[in-house]
């Protein structure tokens, strides 16, 4: 059946290129929808912005046009050159309301509200193309359940949908067969190359495995290695480091996927990494430790850069006065608080002179920053480490991934779990979103962390509450 979408203000704001993700249907733009475009576009926010491209992207459209050819019509397929992809060639049409529909409404609905007559809209081409089917895409929930109570068809905007269900995330790790190793043992050569251990193996087909994942088996005589190359049914993988007894400063890993973790985080060739887990699981700890490692004591980068999403849990507390690095502090908490557990174990007591000596040297090559402020920015030789990264979308993420310069590496903290963004998911975020994208690119690696190691009472807590 041939389907007419109406598209709220929210899903262009959302995604200014939605126009074009519903194949072959036609889309429709009530008037309100328009107007709300038009009070949205000032600013400097991502809203501003995605609803400045949303107009730009409109007024591309309809430019040449007569308004007899905005009636009938406008053929999205026409305009390839916006950054579609020429897979989607059978596109819909673009319609506009050019001309007032009046019916009639529940009591109690206000005709001053722009959902209402977006509603209003919806309702009347409803019963102006009764052969096909009138859907409302909207992300309001109230929006759907104001649409489903005047008996118009609603869904949610799924196309910015990664995953049907982060269950389908990839961890970063394969569990492999008791008797991998028995099996593959004859076939399998070994080599030692700049101290490390590494495999060569031809398998009988080629296997699902991505670049920088780890292999593991939990029996004694088991196998673990890190898939370097995949070439066919060829693939060349390296022994693990041990970080269960080899500490990063001072810090040791505490089980498989914080070992997983910790060598990605020390690996120079891996540029990109994503750490994903519960609260405690020590995502934060282990990335600092390794920061520190590679830029105090190995002098790898210059700086560590840190920064996060300032969306708050409660309501905003209000201004924050001070410089960039004052107003960041209060929402660098946890980074912070990591920062004293490592003070701690390298530096002493809190009242020594080596804690005090070791506090001023880490102000002087940690820099807390702003997400406003990156547009435009390069970063040369520094370690990036972006926590609560779940609640960015993915448009903020690719602006933030794209400041890194020549030997920069990035890491990306958060919980899928605790996402405070308005029209965010655990399926739409740009944490999901990277994650997904990153995994098949040589040079990352991701890790899902399942254990709680911060404390009993903190495990108890996220698996019960």
């Amino acid at each position: 059946m041939k389907r007419i979408f109406i598209l709220d203000t929210n899903v262009l704001i959302h995604d200014p290129m939605s126009l074009f993700q519903f194949q072959e249907h036609d889309i429709y733009l009530p008037m309100t929808v328009l107007e709300e475009l038009d009070n949205h576009k000032k600013g400097i926010s991502e809203v501003a912005r995605n609803a400045r491209e949303a107009n730009r992207i409109l007024d591309l459209l309809i430019s040449g046009e007569s308004f007899e050819d905005i009636r009938k019509g406008i053929p999205l397929s026409k305009y390839q050159g916006l950054g579609i992809d020429e897979a989607q060639n059978r596109l819909g049409r673009l319609f506009f309301e050019t001309e007032p529909e009046q019916v009639a409404l529940p009591p109690g609905l206000s005709t001053s509200n722009a959902d209402t007559r977006i509603l209003e809209a919806g309702l009347a081409l409803q019963a102006h193309f009764p052969e096909c089917k009138v859907t409302l895409v909207t992300k309001d929930i109230n929006m759907r359940i104001k649409a489903a109570a005047v008996g118009l068809h609603s869904e949610d905007y799924y196309n910015d949908r990664v995953l049907e269900d982060t269950d389908l995330l990839y961890t970063g790790w394969y569990e492999l067969p008791e008797d991998f190793y028995s099996q593959h043992a004859a076939k399998m050569t070994s080599w030692q190359e700049d101290g490390r251990t590494f495999y060569a193996l031809t398998l009988d087909t080629p296997p699902d495995w991505y670049p920088n994942a780890f292999l593991v088996s939990d029996n004694d005589s088991g196998f673990t290695a890190i898939v370097r190359e995949i070439q066919g049914k060829r693939v060349k993988l390296e022994y693990p480091h041990d970080y269960t007894t080899r500490s990063v400063w001072g810090i040791t890993a505490r089980n498989r996927e914080q070992n997983m973790a910790l060598n990605l985080l020390m690996d120079p060739e891996v540029d990109f990494v994503t750490l994903v887990g519960q609260a405690g699981t020590g995502k934060t700890l282990l990335t600092l430790a390794a920061a520190l490692e590679q830029t105090l004591e190995e002098n790898r980068y210059a700086e560590i850069i840190m920064t996060r999403a300032t969306i708050p849990i409660a309501e905003d507390i209000g201004f924050l006065p001070g410089t960039e690095e004052e107003k960041m502090t209060p929402w660098m908490g946890a980074l912070l608080d990591n920062m004293e557990v490592l003070l701690h174990v390298e530096g002493g007591g809190s009242n020594s002179w080596q804690h005090q000596a070791t506090r001023d040297l880490l102000h002087d090559r940690i820099k807390i920053k702003s997400m406003n402020f990156m547009r435009g920015r390069t970063f040369v030789n520094r370690f990036v480490i972006i926590d609560e990264a779940q609640n960015l979308t993915p448009k903020q993420m690719k602006t933030l991934i794209t400041r890194a310069g020549p030997g920069t590496k990035m890491v990306c903290l958060g919980n899928l779990a605790q996402i405070d963004t308005p029209y965010l998911t655990e399926t739409t975020s740009g944490l999901t979103y990277v994650v997904d994208r990153a995994k098949s690119w040589n040079h990352s690696g991701h890790i899902t962390l399942q254990k709680g190691e911060r404390s009993r009472l903190a495990q108890w807590a996220a698996e019960t509450l």
